[in-house]
């Protein structure tokens, strides 16, 4: 009997996408002889069974939930400034900024008790500080009562803080990497395996997570902003991108890092390949007005204040605390309606850049303390000071601005936040040790790029962030965080296949197959030599009598000749990939060609064997005075 069809065809079965044999990435080896491919470093290995038809929507959840794992079990330890009276540390700072800003009128913010932690941060600060501490009250009052609560150190009060740093990340910089990472992998032709790999090796760089979940801070509320305002540029939205980077400036003037490098930008998208009128108006509009909306509840808020009777009075103003305001104060009427906006205005300047502070501050890996090391910069004025810092600081970042501005290319652009980051941290005025976050973050969002995860860009992102989290560890030391410096760090290497856990990217198969060169090699292991070794003298011997400080000078002087290094190679790198070379030696060959074509037409013009006579300059000259005659 004859089986009748059925009336539905079947569904033919897709075939399962795997990957490519060979990935720009390089993520998977294999020898010669075998067949079968295995991963190339630790993390692609956590990801293998997942790379053929898992969806990321599997894939994004568990990564998110170790990440944030990993931060929550940074927060159980130490933090700055713990039991260390009477002004604790950055913990306390943060804690008292939003006790600040909770009972005292928005006027007063910039002006309480400045001896004591007083704010300076930009007003998007204020206001995070002024919700946080709203939200606390109401679970306990007393944690931010106004004076009293100086240097509390109850447990849940730590757990409140530090689950509002998480939830913070969480909500601004964690989702701006996961759509920066997906632009870039779109933008490059970079499968989701291997953007969800990269993911996970930016979310997990020690650095970050170190200091704001261990130290204590809220940086990566500013690094998120800057992340979506990359990610707007590379989708060709440059408004929105403006507004997402004036809020990272308007959280912490740290974000002035990357200013040149995207204004440089947005100039020449406006610019090139012609001139873009509307783009322009449009970009500077929605500047000042982002600039205006921020600030507007703080001088508005002092407007009222001041109808009410409830804002600074003249006579508690100190005018040395405030020179800005001190020199208008001769030209403007107490009683005008400018007046306590001037007076917020550049109380805010004022404490946002504290120029009189000196030229750094602490032990930091930058030119100015290593040159303090060896020749005592304090001896100088400190306007004379300022002048040689914002010298220095214009000509390292003069290079990226002008390619970056020349040449707007989208896969340009974290190679020039990269180099003009990395120039400020070494020039600049005024430098943290946690301020090596900022020209870590671009450089680190280049894994989620074509190539990204290969050999030797691996090697060199690589080696920035241990470099990178290697300098911090003085400063964590002091806050009882070295188990989560040794843990966190070496995870990351051993995740990346990086030196102390693996030499496999400079010794093994991967090496000899990527073409690295033997100088870069040879430079990032003696680095990697040299890092170890300190730590194990800090470790186990006994600094001298007369030099406490002997291990963290050579922390400095070592730290910032690898940070001058890795500004050197992100500047190369931008000059190569922007095409530059090419066209100048492209120029220089034309005219070469063209002024060697000219001069083979003169001696043919005057050789005899085209039928005419040579005839000597002086003798032709005066052939075409008698022509003319």
């Amino acid at each position: 009997m004859a089986v009748s069809s059925t009336p539905h065809k079947l569904r033919k079965k897709k075939k399962e996408a795997s990957q490519p044999a060979t990935s720009s990435n390089e993520m998977a080896s294999s020898d010669s002889k075998a067949i079968v491919q295995s991963p190339a470093f630790p993390l692609v290995a956590f990801f293998w069974p997942a790379r053929k038809n898992t969806s990321q929507w599997v894939i994004l959840p568990l990564v998110l939930m170790v990440v944030g794992l990993f931060r929550w079990c940074t927060g159980l330890w130490g933090y700055s400034g713990f039991q260390t009276p009477p002004m604790h540390g950055d913990y306390e700072a943060q804690r008292h900024w939003m006790e600040v800003t909770t009972h005292l009128p928005i006027s007063q913010w910039y002006f309480y008790d400045l001896e004591y932690w007083g704010l300076d941060y930009p007003p998007l600060t204020a206001y995070h500080s002024w919700l946080l501490g709203k939200i606390g009250s109401m679970v306990n009052p007393s944690w931010f009562a106004l004076d009293s609560s100086r240097g509390i150190e109850q447990q849940l009060l730590k757990v409140y803080m530090r689950a509002t740093v998480i939830v913070s990340e969480y909500l601004t910089y964690i989702p701006a990497a996961i759509i920066l990472s997906r632009r870039l992998a779109q933008l490059r032709g970079v499968s989701k395996w291997e953007s969800s790999i990269a993911l996970v090796a930016i979310l997990m760089q020690p650095a970050t997570i170190l200091i704001d979940h261990g130290h204590f801070q809220y940086n990566t509320i500013m690094l998120g902003f800057v992340l979506a305002s990359m990610s707007c540029m590379l989708s060709d939205h440059p408004i929105w991108a403006c507004t997402f980077f004036v809020a990272a400036l308007c959280y912490k003037q740290m974000a002035l890092y990357f200013a040149p490098a995207i204004f440089a930008y947005l100039l020449g998208v406006c610019l090139l390949p012609r001139l873009h009128i509307g783009r322009f108006i449009g970009i500077a509009s929605i500047t000042l007005l982002s600039f205006a909306l921020i600030f507007a509840p703080q001088l508005l808020g002092s407007l009222y204040d001041t109808h009410r009777g409830t804002s600074q009075p003249l006579s508690t103003i100190d005018r040395h605390v405030n020179p800005l305001f001190a020199l208008v104060l001769p030209y403007i009427d107490p009683q005008s309606l400018f007046y306590p906006l001037l007076l917020q205005l550049t109380q805010t300047i004022h404490r946002v850049f504290p120029f009189v502070r000196g030229l750094f501050e602490g032990k930091v890996a930058n030119m100015w303390c290593a040159i303090h090391t060896i020749h005592k910069l304090h001896t100088y004025p400190i306007p004379l000071l300022q002048r040689v810092s914002l010298f220095a600081t214009l000509m390292s970042i003069l290079p990226a601005c002008m390619i970056i501005s020349l040449f707007p290319q989208k896969e340009l652009l974290p190679w020039a936040l990269a180099s003009s980051a990395w120039g400020f941290f070494l020039c600049s005025f005024q430098v943290h040790e946690k301020s090596d976050l900022l020209p870590l973050l671009p450089l680190t969002i280049l894994l989620a790029g074509d190539g990204g995860l290969g050999v030797e860009m691996r090697a060199w992102i690589g080696w920035a962030n241990m470099l990178g989290v290697w300098t911090l560890f003085p400063l964590l030391k002091r806050d009882e965080l070295r188990v989560p410096y040794y843990v966190l760090s070496l995870l990351w290497a051993y995740l990346m296949g990086l030196p102390p856990t693996s030499l496999d990217l400079y010794i093994g198969k991967q090496a000899s197959k990527s073409g690295m060169r033997l100088s870069t090699k040879a430079l990032h292991l003696t680095f990697y030599a040299v890092m170890a070794a300190w730590h194990l003298l800090e470790a186990f011997v006994e600094m001298p009598k007369g030099k406490p400080d002997l291990w963290v000078v050579l922390n400095v002087l070592i730290g910032v000749a690898g940070f001058s290094i890795c500004y050197l190679w992100c500047t190369w790198q931008l000059i190569l990939r922007s095409g530059v070379m090419e066209e100048w030696f492209g120029f220089r060959a034309q005219m070469q060609a063209k002024g060697t074509e000219q001069k083979e037409e003169k001696k043919a013009l005057l050789s005899p064997g085209n039928g005419t006579r040579a005839t000597p300059p002086r003798e032709a000259k005066s052939g075409k005075r008698q022509k003319k005659s």
